[in-house]
């Protein structure tokens, strides 16, 4: 039942209603089962008049009143109109109660003693809620004369000798703290070499305060794939944005584009030589060096950069893109593959095309069709670097070294490349076909729906985080 608002007592009535909805309390007030002292018990008196008339419904806003007045008879702060802190008016009450009762509030208690190890435990009726360990009994049910209060053990442990100190601290009122959802969903698409499973798109409940290490050890063990081998980038319906190092903070990851996990194609034997792609493409794809304008110069070539050691096989994350300015989008799925270094650019576009094939329309005929496209450098320092036909070895480029030594704390070292396709050519070669098709997991549904839902918590939960252990930092010298 409510109460009648007396003006700006809405501090007041709130606090009453806890009171009397606290069952214990509401017992001993509405029964009149508590010993007053003498007559100077009116705030209590009043009090469990106005808690027994809300229960039998016989309240009226008279009784309120009288319960204001009696309030303002004995505590200054509260008199008048003003506007005050609940929390502030149920100290009061509770410790006017105690005195009231002829009892001892715990907020008059003066504060109890340290205790070494093997000391003795305060005993009788006192109540201890022990910090650092599991919280034992706080109310005393055996004594009707408690109304509220307890007292607080804490311990204290040194790390370097062990010694310990147990302080005594009596309480009238606890504010406990409310745990608070520590993950968030976070789905990513897992580009597998498993031709069951190529595309997958799993969802996973990520640490809140965790870093991109942790979100690579959740996408390992869901594909099954040691975590070292777990490239981490994230790709928007424009291509490439960034990939993710392990000591970056996961706040943001998956924020600004939805996130992919590349798992690298095993490397190759040592002594065995790759197989190189046939000249497959149709008759009908003449050479586009007429569009090829935004390739570096000669001089930016990497064949006047050449130092030994430039060899080898590196990883290459592709992004297929048509069109250009605001109609510039992505299409079909993003690839990995490994190459060598030291290849001509009509091998790497053979490299790149053999992985395409599937996603071609129709029969074609095999010869060579010269460059089709344009391969931008991803995500790197400079945003318009692109590797030239012209290049013997246009993967030795400078630019491929600096976005290697960038990519080395986020997995394998790897570089992003985004191949550019005009409109006509791409729809010659692949119709309307937009992004990938992939499949989600169970867990996809599972996390949204889980993270969906109001995040709730027990008292006990509130107890447990206000006594967890914690590490106190050390005093300076």
């Amino acid at each position: 039942q409510g109460l009648r608002n007396h003006g700006n007592t809405c501090f007041m009535n709130a606090v009453v209603q806890c009171l009397s909805n606290t069952a214990p309390l509401a017992e001993v007030l509405a029964l009149g089962r508590y010993r007053a002292r003498g007559g100077r018990a009116e705030v209590t008196h009043r009090l469990a008049a106005l808690v027994r008339a809300l229960w039998t419904r016989d309240y009226t806003p008279q009784l309120s009143a009288e319960f204001k007045n009696i309030v303002s008879k004995h505590s200054v702060q509260f008199r008048g109109n003003a506007q005050h802190d609940a929390l502030e008016f149920l100290l009061w009450l509770l410790d006017r109660m105690h005195e009231d009762l002829g009892t001892a509030s715990p907020a008059q208690q003066t504060h109890g003693p340290k205790e070494e190890v093997g000391g003795p435990r305060r005993g009788g009726h006192t109540p201890w809620l022990r910090v650092g360990g599991c919280p034992r009994q706080v109310w005393d049910r055996g004594s009707r004369d408690v109304l509220g209060g307890g007292g607080l053990e804490s311990s204290l442990t040194c790390p370097h000798c062990l010694k310990q100190s147990n302080t005594f601290d009596p309480f009238l009122c606890i504010s406990l703290p409310i745990p608070l959802r520590q993950t968030r969903a976070l789905n990513v698409t897992l580009v597998l070499q498993c031709e069951r499973r190529r595309f997958v798109r799993v969802g996973l409940a990520v640490p809140l305060l965790g870093t991109v290490a942790e979100l690579r050890e959740m996408v390992a063990r869901e594909g099954r794939i040691p975590p070292e081998q777990v490239i981490l980038a994230e790709v928007s319906p424009r291509g490439f944005l960034r990939s993710l190092g392990d000591a970056e903070e996961l706040g943001a990851a998956g924020e600004g584009a939805p996130l992919y996990a590349f798992q690298p194609p095993p490397a190759r034997r040592a002594g065995t030589a790759p197989p190189r792609p046939r000249h497959w493409l149709a008759a009908a794809c003449p050479p586009r060096s007429d569009w090829l304008g935004a390739c570096p110069p000669p001089a930016a070539r990497s064949s006047d950069c050449l130092h030994p050691g430039a060899g080898g096989r590196i990883l290459l994350l592709l992004c297929n893109t048509a069109g250009d300015g605001p109609r510039l989008a992505r299409f079909g799925p993003p690839l990995v593959l490994r190459e060598e270094r030291g290849v001509s650019w009509e091998q790497l576009q053979q490299s790149i095309l053999a992985q395409l094939r599937a996603l071609l329309r129709g029969e074609v005929r095999a010869q060579g069709a010269g460059a089709l496209f344009r391969i931008r450098l991803a995500g790197g320092s400079a945003p318009c670097a692109y590797l030239s036909p012209q290049d013997p070895r246009p993967l030795c480029h400078p630019a491929i070294d600096r976005a290697l030594q960038l990519s080395e704390a986020g997995g394998p070292p790897h570089v992003k490349l985004t191949v550019e396709w005009d409109m006509s050519t791409k729809e010659r070669l692949f119709g309307n076909i937009q992004e990938e098709v992939v499949q989600d997991a169970e867990s996809v549904r599972l996390q949204e729906q889980a993270h969906r839902q109001q995040h709730s918590c027990t008292l006990d939960e509130c107890f447990q985080l206000y006594t967890k252990e914690e590490q106190v930092p050390a005093a300076l010298p």
